[in-house]
C-alpha cells in the first residue's frame, strides 16, 4: 500500500475552483472533527471516523453504522499508507476487537473503494454496491493499459488543448486507477434504490442520485433524521459533474440536475447531513438548491458566451473562479462538456469540428 506516484481525486476541495453557496447552512458538531483512532457519535445508529489523505482533499469521512454484532463501515479511503495506517490506528483504538460486518461503498471513486477490497478480506465481509457503480469500478480496475486509449487524445484534442497537453498526456501513461485501489472482490451485495438495511435496531433506506458518477447510494435513517450523502451532497464544495472518454455523449449535469430534484422531493429538509469531506451539517433543502440554481446560472452564462463560437477551453473563465493549472485540467475539462453537453441537448448551442477541435456556438 505504497504511495502512488499521482492520484486523481473526484473533487477538489477548494471553493475557487467551483465555489457554490453554503450559507444558510448549519453545523451541529461545530469544527470538531474525530482524531487518529478516535471515533464520534453523532446521532442514534452511527459514529464517525476520519480517515485523512494527502493532496487538496486532505480527508474522508467514514461512517460507521451500528449493527448486530459490529459496525457497517460506509466508504474507505484509497489504497495508501495513509488511509491504511488510520485504519490500524482505529483497530488499535476506539474500533479495538470490534468487527466489520459489511463493507458498504456510496460510489465507485478511489477515496471511497480504495480500501473496501482490503478491509473485507480482513474481515470477512461483504462488499456493498449498486450494480453501476460496481461495474464501472471493475471496467476501470481493469483497464490497467501503459498507453494512453486515443479516445483520451482524441478528447483533449477536442477540447482545444494543444500538442504540448497532448504529448504530457501521453507520456503520463495509464492505468492510475487500479493504483488506488486494493484488489476488490470477485462478488458484491447489490443496493438498489428504495433497498432497506437492517442493521442492528436501526434501519437505513437506499436513495439513488446520479451525475458525480453513474449510480451513487446514499442511506436515509427516518428514524435518528440522518442522511449518509457521500460526494451527492455536499456542504461547501460542489462535486466534479464531467463527461468522460467511457461515455463521451452523455449527459451527466442533466442527471445531476434531475438527482437535485429527486432528493428535494423525496427526502425532509431538517436532516442531520454526513458528507464525504467536511463536516456533518443540517440545511438540506438550503444546499440542494443552491447547488442545483447556480448550476443553472452558469448555463445562462455560458450561453451568453457562446454569442462567438469557442472551444471547451475557451469556456473556463465563465465556470471556474481561478485559471486552471494541469492538476485541475481533467476535472476542468470533463466538467466543462458537462455544461456544453447539457446546452446541447437543450437545443440552446451547436457543436461544429474543425480538424478535431469542437467549435460550441450558441443557436
Amino acid at each position: 500500500m505504497s504511495e502512488p506516484v499521482s492520484y486523481d481525486a473526484s473533487l477538489v476541495h477548494d471553493e475557487s475552483y467551483l465555489a457554490t453557496s453554503h450559507k444558510g447552512l448549519t453545523y451541529p458538531f461545530g469544527n470538531h472533527a474525530p482524531g487518529s483512532g478516535e471515533i464520534t457519535r453523532i446521532a442514534e445508529g452511527i459514529c464517525w471516523a476520519r480517515i485523512p489523505m494527502p493532496g487538496s482533499l486532505g480527508h474522508i469521512n467514514s461512517w460507521l453504522l451500528d449493527d448486530e454484532d459490529g459496525w457497517a463501515v460506509v466508504d474507505t479511503g484509497m489504497q495508501l499508507k495513509t488511509c491504511s495506517d488510520a485504519w490500524k490506528d482505529l483497530f488499535a483504538g476506539a474500533l479495538d476487537n470490534a468487527r466489520l460486518t459489511r463493507i458498504i461503498c456510496t460510489h465507485m471513486h478511489p477515496d471511497h473503494i480504495g480500501l473496501a477490497g482490503w478491509l473485507a478480506k480482513r474481515f470477512d465481509a461483504d462488499v456493498w454496491m449498486t450494480r453501476g457503480e460496481w461495474l464501472t469500478a471493475r471496467m476501470l480496475i481493469a483497464d490497467a493499459r501503459d498507453e494512453v486509449p486515443e479516445e483520451a487524445i482524441i478528447n483533449q484534442r477536442g477540447a482545444g488543448w494543444g500538442d504540448d497537453v497532448l504529448e504530457e498526456t501521453r507520456s503520463k501513461g495509464w492505468g492510475r486507477f487500479s493504483r488506488m485501489v486494493f484488489p476488490m472482490p470477485a462478488g458484491f451485495r447489490r443496493l438498489k434504490d428504495g433497498d432497506t438495511l437492517e442493521l442492528g435496531a436501526n434501519v437505513w433506506k437506499v436513495v439513488v442520485g446520479s451525475g458525480h458518477s453513474p449510480e451513487h447510494a446514499c442511506l436515509y435513517n427516518e428514524m435518528s433524521g440522518v442522511l449518509v450523502s457521500g460526494d451527492q451532497v455536499l456542504p461547501k464544495i460542489s462535486s466534479n459533474v464531467s463527461v468522460n472518454i467511457s461515455e463521451p455523449m452523455a449527459d451527466p449535469l442533466g442527471e445531476w440536475l434531475y438527482s437535485i430534484d429527486k432528493l428535494l422531493n423525496v427526502l425532509p429538509s431538517d436532516l442531520l447531513v454526513c458528507p464525504a469531506h467536511g463536516e456533518p451539517f443540517k440545511g438540506l433543502h438550503v444546499r440542494l438548491r443552491a447547488l442545483r440554481d447556480e448550476h443553472l446560472s452558469r448555463l445562462d452564462t455560458l450561453t451568453s458566451h457562446l454569442a462567438e463560437p469557442r472551444r471547451v477551453v475557451d469556456c473556463f473563465s465563465q465556470l471556474f473562479n481561478r485559471e486552471i493549472g494541469p492538476e485541475h485540467r481533467e476535472l476542468a475539462t470533463g466538467e466543462a462538456l458537462a455544461h456544453l453537453r447539457r446546452l446541447e441537448l437543450e437545443g440552446r448551442v451547436r457543436r461544429e469540428t474543425n480538424d478535431g477541435v469542437w467549435w460550441f456556438h450558441a443557436n
